[in-house]
């Protein structure tokens, strides 16, 4: 069967359905992160953390240490950007552009879980530093 470009477009419109119902929640979760860590609330950011990395760091304050050493623009950044979301190996990773209170920017992939919580996160990837301005 010949598929014309408008079934094509439906087609494709409705594989990328069940990804585009999830973006949302994925987004919420993160900005919700970033706000809490902002302004050091380590209980709340350390919620958005999947049951692997609360067995990691087993406390808020071990992760919160963690955030502001290891991820200091995580920690306090001066603007974040939801980019694409995207499936790899059966894994949903959302790309975040992340700018530094010095107006660096960051590149970064955060790994998502669906929990009987909801999304959480589940790893965080430094990708690169652009470096300039947002």
């Amino acid at each position: 069967m010949r598929l014309f470009p408008t079934r094509l477009f439906l087609a494709s419109l409705l594989l990328a359905l069940p990804a585009m119902a999830q973006e949302a929640p994925i987004k919420t979760t993160i900005e919700s992160q970033l706000k809490a860590l902002e302004v050091d609330d380590f209980v709340t950011a350390f919620s958005y953390a999947s049951p692997n990395i609360k067995a990691i760091f087993g406390t808020p304050e071990n992760f919160g240490r963690m955030v502001a050493q290891g991820y200091p623009m995580v920690h306090r950044p001066k603007a974040a950007k939801m980019l694409d979301l995207r499936e790899v190996a059966g894994g949903l990773w959302q790309r975040v552009l992340i700018t530094d209170q010095a107006g660096r920017s960051h590149l970064l992939d955060y790994q998502m879980v669906e929990t009987a919580d909801g999304w959480q996160i589940n790893a965080v990837q430094l990708l690169e530093s652009t470096g300039a301005g947002a």
